[in-house]
């Protein structure tokens, strides 16, 4: 783990310094940055998550979207409401959350468990964690535009 802060603290740092020189460089190493910590976070959490069940059902997955949607949302909810800057929302919202949620993975799951015979668990994981993302995305900005 002490390496994976050392490597975002230098890319931070790496960051900083080419936003001098180049505005879009620096923000797109921002966004590099923070899409790697995103990417992180999901491995550990679908591996945590992979751990206690036995069931089919890729219960990991759901909650790192469902987890990325409502930041996502609330993020988005600063932005509107609360003056959060464009840059910012880059780096949190496309970097982070975009590192962090994986729905070309959900998407496999869905075929997998469909393939699998697992067919009314497919269904219910495609269109009920679709249902359930939208709706804690909708969550997230209406906390945002009452905070």
């Amino acid at each position: 783990m002490t390496a994976l802060v050392d490597t975002v603290a230098t890319a931070a740092a790496a960051a900083a310094a080419a936003a001098h020189h180049s505005p879009t460089l620096g923000l797109a190493l921002l966004v590099a940055a923070a899409g790697a910590v995103g990417a992180v976070l999901r491995a550990l959490l679908i591996h945590h998550a992979a751990r206690r069940r036995a069931d089919p059902l890729p219960v990991g997955t759901l909650l790192v979207n469902a987890s990325g949607s409502l930041l996502l949302g609330f993020l988005t909810g600063l932005s509107m409401y609360h003056g959060f800057g464009p840059h910012d929302l880059d780096v949190a919202g496309v970097g982070l959350c975009g590192g962090y949620t994986t729905w070309s993975t959900a998407s496999w799951e869905s075929v997998h468990l469909f393939r699998d015979g697992h067919r009314p668990e497919a269904w219910l994981y495609t269109f009920g964690g679709l249902a359930v993302c939208l709706g804690v995305a909708a969550a997230g900005i209406g906390v945002a535009g009452i905070a």
